[in-house]
């Protein structure tokens, strides 16, 4: 089909070309071999008059005009995409539907055991695609290449539709054998320990955990010892050492026995750490995202239950 002598099929080329900035990886990407996806490119060059990824060094980057259009070919490939998905007949039992689900490795633990057991419970043969989130998770779901993105409410964009799944409180734990259990946990105590920490994955660098800029707000430092890219990890880490860390009470409620950590209330006043479920806006209407976000609710309100 053609708009304006343009092939419209060739948006979807432009689109995989500007994320992932590789003929390879877009050829890849749909399914076509790389002469293909280089004719492609070379078609869409010479519609907008502009090469659009230009090479510098040993990478391809995007030229102004092609990151200017970007987020409107997205909008409306993500549009179209959400409107073919909208099937008003929607049944669990039924489908072979797959959802991709963007999580962190604290929500694996916590919450999406609830969530298969509900979706089993209910007899559904939908199949779930969890993936680890990024710094900016929302600009996946905004791209399409997620349905539900499940993430604390400061991740969130304004622009999509969302709801609370549930809220957590944070604590310390430490080693149960070590030299921070039989003690209280004040807060010269938790100025001067050692800390292990979780950073998020973030290609620039510039990632900090969640708490961090509340703990900046307070004016307290940690001496950090030890950084993770992984939530589920920190009550493992810190047991057999002398570390302690900052994290989300169900959490370490999960992993306190297997462990072999001790809880300590925070010596200072935090804010309740909320637990969202966001969607696209074009999506609002889909039966299939709808029935799914309320298997998370019912999940995350079993949470406040346990």
């Amino acid at each position: 089909m053609r708009f304006k002598r343009l092939d419209l099929n060739l948006l979807v080329a432009f689109d995989h070309l500007v994320t992932l900035k590789s003929v390879s990886r877009a050829a890849d990407k749909m399914f076509m071999s790389q002469s293909a996806m280089s004719n492609a490119l070379n078609r869409l060059r010479q519609y907008f008059d502009d090469p659009l990824l230009v090479q510098v060094g040993k990478r391809m980057e995007v030229t102004p005009r092609a990151e200017a259009m970007h987020p409107a070919i997205k909008e409306i490939l993500v549009r179209i995409d959400a409107t073919i998905d909208a099937h008003p007949d929607f049944d669990p039992a039924e489908t072979s539907r797959v959802f991709n689900v963007l999580v962190s490795d604290y929500s694996l633990r916590v919450l999406i055991p609830r969530v298969l057991a509900e979706i089993e419970r209910q007899g559904a043969r939908v199949r779930l695609n969890l993936l680890t989130q990024s710094s900016t998770p929302h600009t996946m779901l905004e791209r399409g290449d997620a349905d539900l993105l499940i993430s604390p409410d400061v991740f969130i964009s304004t622009e999509h539709p969302s709801l609370l799944l549930f809220e957590d409180i944070y604590v310390v734990i430490a080693c149960a054998q070590g030299p921070h259990a039989g003690h209280t946990m004040d807060l010269e105590r938790y100025s001067t320990a050692r800390h292990a920490v979780m950073v998020p994955p973030n290609t620039s660098g510039m990632a900090i955990p969640v708490e961090e800029s509340y703990l900046k707000s307070l004016g307290i430092t940690r001496e950090v010892d030890l950084t993770t890219f992984s939530f589920a990890s920190l009550p493992y880490l810190v047991a057999g050492t002398g570390c302690i860390a900052t994290v989300h009470g169900l959490l370490a409620a999960h992993s306190a026995a297997s462990a072999g950590i001790v809880t300590f209330p925070m010596p200072f006043d935090m804010p309740k750490f909320r637990q969202m479920v966001q969607w696209h806006s074009y999506r609002d209407q889909d039966p299939g995202i709808q029935w799914l976000r309320d298997i998370f609710v019912a999940a995350g309100e079993s949470l406040t239950r346990h």
